[in-house]
């Protein structure tokens, strides 16, 4: 123990600890902040290797993988040598199942746990400063990686060719034979974002939509987008919170927000859509789910990308469900389309570094290439999916068959002439 102490040092060691648990499966080779070369090797798998800068990661890594990970990569104080931040991060969530069971590290993930009500306390004014974190960056950043009608949620792929454009409109076209839309509706768009949702609802259907958003920046070009389809009698876009909505409504679609109504306001959530919902209404919330149950987000992820964020586990929004005495009509669960979609992010922002690196800096880049792809390989290989919850007031909202779904697609195909989404 002597001997290995004056080699590595007291947080080498425990850096090397941590290391010889983790790797059952790959190779990692390391490089640490004093330039000694170790490789730790398990069953054939990926092979990466990483080179540490300072020597204050060789005991901050063990005792905080998670945002100590994204913060040297950040800093440039992780840096990738042979692969990509996105196979280091594969190569630890497949070997992550080896130190879950450690009481250390399940220690951590109860305290977690414990604390994400205080993480997720959402009143109205922290949940427009979340908002404003993440969604009112500059619109040249989200430009560099979505598609076209910048449609920041997972996108369906039909088909294994389908590009990023095209799965998009699949989304939408998905979502909208969910709605079971017709003339004269009104809509509500709870987290509208750029506007792109409503905007083709309205194209489709001669609804009336009515968006929300509390990005200061989405809902200004949503309201432009508006004003460009020539649909703003019938599309209204407000800067608003869904707690504070009024009227009711025909259909109600919420897609990818619920992440930030944060497990403290599930029944106020759900209760609001149960106000506001016409008694024949239907509702569609489309939101990211863990399939393994309930958990925590992630303190990187937390602290950089989505402050007051939470996926949560069908378990805890099936309960919110229950409670507010509104009925499920039907649920699907996307599994791999979003780990798709964020691939296609992820390398249309790598292609496109230089701009965003004028936009912001080298920092920021890395801050982005890291969180597409943590997320990516959260889909892959963590447990994350997608659900798509329908709900209802009354039983007979909805056909009592999903066959519906296809009679839907070709009927608004014909309205539009055999072209669902407008250019």
């Amino acid at each position: 123990m002597g001997a290995a102490r004056r080699r590595f040092g007291n947080g080498a060691m425990l850096l090397d600890w941590l290391l010889t648990r983790l790797v059952r499966v790959g190779t990692l080779t390391l490089v640490d902040a004093d330039g000694r070369t170790r490789v730790y090797r398990g069953e054939p798998g990926p092979e990466v290797r990483i080179r540490l800068h300072e020597k204050a990661l060789h005991w901050r890594l063990p005792l905080s993988l998670q945002l100590t990970t994204g913060e040297a990569y950040m800093d440039g104080t992780l840096t990738v040598e042979d692969g990509s931040i996105y196979d280091l991060l594969t190569l630890a969530a497949i070997n992550l199942p080896s130190l879950e069971t450690h009481p250390f590290f399940a220690l951590d993930n109860w305290l977690q746990r414990a604390m994400r009500h205080l993480h997720q306390f959402n009143i109205l004014p922290r949940a427009r400063a979340n908002v404003a974190h993440h969604y009112d960056l500059s619109g040249a950043l989200y430009d560099l990686f979505l598609d076209r009608d910048r449609q920041y949620s997972c996108a369906y792929f039909a088909r294994p060719d389908d590009d990023l454009e095209t799965a998009q409109a699949n989304k939408k076209d998905h979502i909208a034979a969910k709605l079971l839309l017709r003339d004269g509706q009104k809509v509500l768009d709870i987290g509208c974002g750029w506007g792109g949702l409503a905007l083709t609802l309205a194209r489709r259907t001669k609804v009336e939509v009515t968006g929300l958003t509390l990005s200061t920046e989405q809902f200004q070009l949503a309201a432009q987008r508006a004003e460009e389809n020539r649909l703003t009698k019938r599309v209204h876009f407000h800067l608003r919170d869904y707690r504070h909505q009024q009227g009711r409504f025909e259909r109600i679609v919420s897609v990818g927000m619920f992440e930030h109504v944060g497990v403290g306001f599930y029944r106020t959530f759900f209760d609001k859509i149960r106000n506001l919902l016409t008694d024949d209404g239907i509702a569609l919330i489309h939101t990211i789910g863990r399939a393994d149950g309930p958990g925590a987000t992630s303190p990187w992820i937390r602290k950089y990308i989505f402050p007051g964020g939470y996926i949560p586990a069908l378990s805890e929004v099936t309960a919110a469900i229950e409670r507010s005495r509104l009925f499920i009509t039907d649920v699907e669960v996307l599994r791999l389309h979003y780990a798709e979609t964020l691939r296609h992010w992820r390398e249309r922002f790598v292609t496109n570094w230089d701009e965003a690196k004028s936009i912001y800096d080298e920092r920021f880049c890395r801050m982005w290439e890291y969180y597409l792809a943590a997320s990516e390989v959260a889909f892959r290989h963590l447990g994350l999916v997608v659900f798509q919850v329908q709900l209802a007031r009354q039983q007979d909202a909805v056909p009592l068959t999903r066959t519906y779904l296809t009679d839907e697609s070709r009927r608004m195909a014909r309205q539009s002439g055999g072209k669902l989404e407008a250019a």
